[in-house]
């Protein structure tokens, strides 16, 4: 289970015990069993939501690793003006309820910058949600000099970033750096030379699979 889960968790069991009780004390038999099913069906959905799989990859220093499950929504040259203030290729990740919510480096390099940016809550596939809604940006310079800048994405259930990456930070392909509650995406923009290896569609497997190599 992630740590992110852990108080939840705990609070949730605890809630849905006390329930159980009263339900079973008051409540004649087998409706009392029906009346606490949903709540916990719903404390398994809330355990497999927190799940943190361990990932494992044999990514090299120009290999670019899916940072999250979910699926590409976008794959487009833009301008990004935050910190590469420039052209590059945008790829982002939608992540459904029902995907791992753990960020991990999509790199391996160094932090060079990291910032928290309030904002909306506007649905995550929205043109504008990258530059409109609450989020953070990290930048990882890989071993080639390159800037990789990605971004969290809060959405319109998503109210709730995690980002643990701190400036002068050790990245590693494949290691956390954040979470996303209940659903959300990630962006990264690639120099425009990269190799993309997926399209709008494909299913991502974070912390695994390869999606683009840089030159």
């Amino acid at each position: 289970m992630h740590r992110e889960g852990r108080i939840i968790i705990i609070g949730f069991f605890i809630l849905f015990c006390i329930l159980s009780f009263v339900s079973w004390k008051f409540i004649p038999s087998p409706y009392s069993i029906l009346a606490v099913l949903p709540f916990w069906i719903l404390y398994g959905f809330i355990l497999w939501f927190f799940r943190n799989p361990i990932r494992t990859n044999q990514a090299s220093p120009l290999d670019i690793i899916a940072p999250v499950d979910g699926k590409v929504v976008v794959v487009e040259e833009v301008q990004e003006n935050e910190f590469i203030k420039g052209k590059c290729m945008q790829v982002s990740i939608f992540m459904s309820p029902l995907n791992v919510h753990v960020c991990r480096y999509p790199l391996l390099g160094k932090v060079i910058f990291t910032k928290y940016h309030p904002g909306k809550f506007l649905v995550a596939y929205h043109p504008k949600s990258s530059e409109l809604n609450e989020r953070t940006t990290v930048v990882v310079q890989a071993e080639n000099g390159q800037n990789i800048l990605f971004r969290q994405i809060a959405g319109a259930v998503a109210r709730r970033i995690v980002m643990y990456a701190k400036d002068g930070d050790q990245a590693k392909a494949g290691e956390e750096y954040g979470f996303i509650k209940f659903g959300s995406r990630v962006d990264l923009f690639l120099p425009l030379d990269s190799k993309i290896l997926v399209k709008v569609g494909d299913k991502t497997l974070g912390g695994v699979q390869k999606i683009a190599e840089l030159h």
